[in-house]
């Protein structure tokens, strides 16, 4: 009895995907609970128009990992939310793209159940589908491509046995969609040439997709880094590797509207 008490005190988190960045591609769901949380824990690559829909009653907390810059550790972030709810209702963990694509929703959804807070995810629409097509990439078309990967480029080039097999990918998806590659890029493309892949193979870079500041950098595996170099582009990006990135210089004219332009 004393736990039933205890567990209709705690408030509800919800895990929102905010999406790549365009506001308008925030889902209804999310939208409707920025606008009615206590509190709003953010990621960093959460575009200003969707912070300005919170509730301006609302707390907000910056959570935002970059790279070499935490505010938070993922542990404080996970222990926040379970703080929060001792004595907030309604506590939005808003993130970047969708939850549960690199987002480690999971592992938090999983130490928020086994605190015995209750929480929901509300899914969004994540980089790799989006950035691509503001940049008019088709991720699958019937010529080309009947399959995608979708993988993080986040890990340590030199660490032992890495978990991406990245020649095992080269043989085995005709499209390849890299999350958090950028600084890992040369180590990546030396192993996809060397599980096959024609050094002629296209590669998209896409730079803040979906955002208005969004660029793209199209080159080869063989000449993607030599243009990295020459053009300073950076991350956060996305990186497209596979024949749907020839579609980008006919299709690229027909990037959707922004949200409010």
């Amino acid at each position: 009895m004393q736990q039933s008490s205890l567990q209709q005190c705690l408030g509800k988190v919800y895990l929102v995907g905010a999406g790549p960045g365009d506001p308008g591609l925030l889902t209804l769901k999310g939208k409707t609970l920025l606008e009615c949380a206590d509190v709003v824990i953010y990621d960093a690559l959460v575009s200003p128009q969707i912070l300005a829909m919170i509730h301006p009653q609302a707390e907000q907390i910056n959570a935002g990992k970059r790279r070499g810059r935490h505010s938070l550790q993922q542990e404080e972030t996970t222990q926040l939310m379970i703080d929060l709810a001792q004595t907030y209702s309604v506590i939005v963990r808003l993130k970047g793209g969708d939850p549960f694509v690199f987002g480690r929703g999971g592992e938090e959804m999983e130490d928020l159940v086994k605190a015995g807070i209750d929480v929901e995810v509300i899914p969004g629409i994540t980089s790799g589908i989006a950035a691509p097509a503001y940049a008019g990439i088709p991720l699958t078309h019937r010529a080309c491509s009947s399959s995608v990967t979708f993988v993080t480029g986040h890990e340590s080039a030199g660490k032992y046995r890495p978990a991406v097999n990245w020649q095992a990918i080269a043989q085995g998806s005709e499209t390849i969609v890299i999350y958090m590659g950028i600084h890992n890029l040369p180590y990546i493309t030396q192993e996809l040439l060397a599980g096959g892949l024609a050094a002629e193979t296209p590669i998209a870079l896409v730079r803040w997709g979906t955002r208005p500041e969004q660029e793209e950098l199209i080159g080869t595996l063989a000449t993607i880094q030599q243009q990295i170099l020459e053009t300073g582009f950076e991350a956060p990006a996305i990186a497209v590797i596979g024949s749907v990135v020839n579609f980008h210089e006919l299709l690229s004219g027909c990037r959707p509207t922004l949200f409010g332009e």
